[in-house]
């Protein structure tokens, strides 16, 4: 007599395309070695994600790739029920929009916490997940 497995199988997460027009090359590059880069305007002194071929300050590329913090509070956060393709082994699991000090805002899962522990306004980090031998994916958990 045979019996089912008393846990899912871990569902296969979406790999990272690179984009060549918002070149994302040195974003994944840097999520390898567990870094997080953000877009940097050079005239306006600003950050920017997500990445994009020109400033959303300026509408010009004069953009460069800064490190940054990973360093952030949590804007708000929302609970997904339905998983996407590659979460249904999460589901239901916490996503986070977070004020980055750098001064843009990120969105991520937020991991190690269970979701009635997280309030808006709560200090977090950067924290990888990595997806193959070639790509870290940036989650966030709390900074506490």
């Amino acid at each position: 007599m045979s019996t089912a497995p008393t846990t899912k199988p871990a569902a296969k997460r979406p790999i990272p395309t690179p984009n060549a027009y918002c070149d994302t090359q040195a974003f994944w590059d840097a999520a390898k070695e567990k870094k997080l880069l953000l877009q940097y305007c050079t005239e306006t002194k600003q950050y920017q994600h997500y990445p994009r071929p020109v400033s959303m300050y300026t509408g010009k590329a004069k953009l460069e790739w800064r490190e940054a913090s990973g360093k952030g509070t949590i804007y708000a956060l929302s609970i997904t029920r339905v998983p996407m393709p590659g979460f249904e082994d999460r589901g239901p699991y916490p996503v986070v929009t977070v004020d980055l000090e750098e001064g843009c805002r990120m969105i991520g899962l937020l991991l190690n916490c269970k979701f009635e522990d997280a309030k808006i306004g709560m200090p977090v980090r950067v924290l990888w997940e990595k997806l193959s031998e070639e790509f870290n994916y940036p989650s966030f958990e709390l900074d506490r």
